[in-house]
């Protein structure tokens, strides 16, 4: 997966591993240095990646990128078991769940002084910084957002909604009344069972998904929350409870939205153009979530798509942060990527680019422009070990929706076994 001018056969590797002390990027005879980057992602964003890391290689011919490419699923095992195995990567990328984990255990450098992050949105910056120390440097920008198929949503003989005041109630009788008016060929939306989901829901309750290192979600509100999923498979708003949960393991490429049978679902905002390609280009909005009845904040934030760290152990620690700095700050770098990983976190990456995103990542910008003034602050890196959350949350929710236990019960217990995992 390298663009690398190396090619190491498997006995040289393993003799340089014994050779090399942080088992990082190594250095050649010629003195070329070798930086092991390992990021997660589909074949288009391995293809943006391996131009722009040719990009940086052309501007700095003493250094060779060396990328290491996983697919989402069996991302994180891959980063432990390098970490475990002393293979630690020179350059990792990492989401907000994984942070406090791979930084309190001393895995990741301190880049502070280290990158330019003079174009960051500061408190955007600050979700990559732990105790004062700024270990990771956010790629760019999105929200947690419902998209809809205004076309679909028309032919079902029903208005667009206005998502500046909705309420769950009138989301739940919308995609009821889109599957209906369809003979029940396109359903009125897809579900999601996404963490991110349900910390806005209890936003919109006043709560907050993480009460310092404890869940701060309140039984009511899972409850509550649980019902909106049971109340949108009963009224067909959905596809039942088995279907859904299955499409909830699927990309966007596998979703309602690309087999033309979906009207309204959620993902990330960076998603949108994914989600526009898969279904064959038709048109995509982003709308607002619906609110709680009363609620005093719609409870959408902006979160870092994912961020960019450096290895503690790293032989090159300076080339490490050099090729940081140029996939977050070179105008270059981000006419490669665009919105890849989010819309681009500094101001003049994005001001540069701007003209020459796609139109679905034009509606992106200005969707997140209109609605800043209404996003609460991005939350700080959740508790150690909070990587586990959605595997939890996700098991609990479907005991409930496959009825093999209670709401009751199944709240009492995620939130006790969410908290001894938190706790470590």
């Amino acid at each position: 997966m390298s663009s690398g001018r190396k090619t190491w056969t498997a006995a040289l590797l393993a003799t340089a591993v014994l050779v090399t002390t942080a088992a990082c990027g190594g250095e050649g005879a010629d003195g070329e240095i070798t930086l092991r980057f390992l990021y997660w992602g589909t074949e288009a964003r391995q293809k943006m990646t391996e131009e722009a890391i040719k990009r940086f290689e052309a501007k700095n011919p003493n250094i060779d990128v060396e990328a290491e490419f996983s697919g989402f699923g069996s991302y994180y095992e891959t980063l432990a078991t390098k970490v475990a195995g002393g293979q630690t990567p020179d350059v990792i990328t990492i989401e907000i769940r994984g942070l406090r984990e791979y930084a309190e255990r001393g895995t990741l450098a301190d880049l502070s002084s280290r990158v330019n992050t003079a174009d960051i949105d500061g408190k955007v910056l600050a979700t990559g910084a732990i105790d004062g120390k700024q270990f990771a440097i956010p790629t760019g920008v999105n929200a947690w957002s419902l998209v809809m198929d205004p076309k679909a949503i028309k032919d079902a003989g029903q208005e667009l909604p206005d998502d500046t005041a909705w309420t769950w109630e009138e989301y739940i009788d919308l995609a009821a009344k889109i599957t209906a008016g369809t003979g029940g060929k396109v359903y009125g939306t897809q579900q999601s069972f996404n963490p991110a989901y349900l910390q806005i829901f209890a936003a919109q309750r006043g709560e907050r998904f993480y009460d310092g290192n404890k869940i701060g979600v309140s039984p009511d509100t899972l409850k509550a929350w649980w019902a909106i999923h049971q109340k949108l498979a009963k009224t067909k708003g959905s596809p039942d409870v088995p279907k859904s949960v299955e499409l909830a393991t699927q990309n966007a490429d596998r979703s309602l939205f690309a087999t033309g049978n979906g009207a309204m679902g959620m993902w990330w905002s960076n998603e949108l153009g994914a989600i526009s390609k898969a279904a064959g280009g038709k048109e995509v909005e982003l709308l607002r979530m619906p609110k709680v009845q009363g609620a005093a904040t719609g409870g959408m934030f902006l979160q870092p798509a994912m961020f960019y760290t450096a290895s503690a152990k790293s032989a090159h620690p300076a080339e490490a942060a050099k090729f940081i700095d140029f996939m977050i700050n070179d105008p270059e770098a981000g006419q490669i990527i665009l919105s890849d990983r989010g819309l681009p976190a500094s101001s003049k990456v994005l001001a540069a680019v701007q003209d020459k995103l796609p139109e679905t990542d034009r509606k992106t910008l200005a969707f997140l422009e209109e609605i800043k003034g209404e996003l609460t602050a991005p939350p700080a890196a959740p508790p150690k070990l909070a990587s586990a959350m959605e595997t939890i949350l996700a098991r609990y929710t479907n005991e409930v929706l496959f009825r093999r236990m209670t709401p009751d019960d199944a709240a009492r217990k995620f939130i006790t076994e969410a908290n001894a995992s938190i706790a470590g």
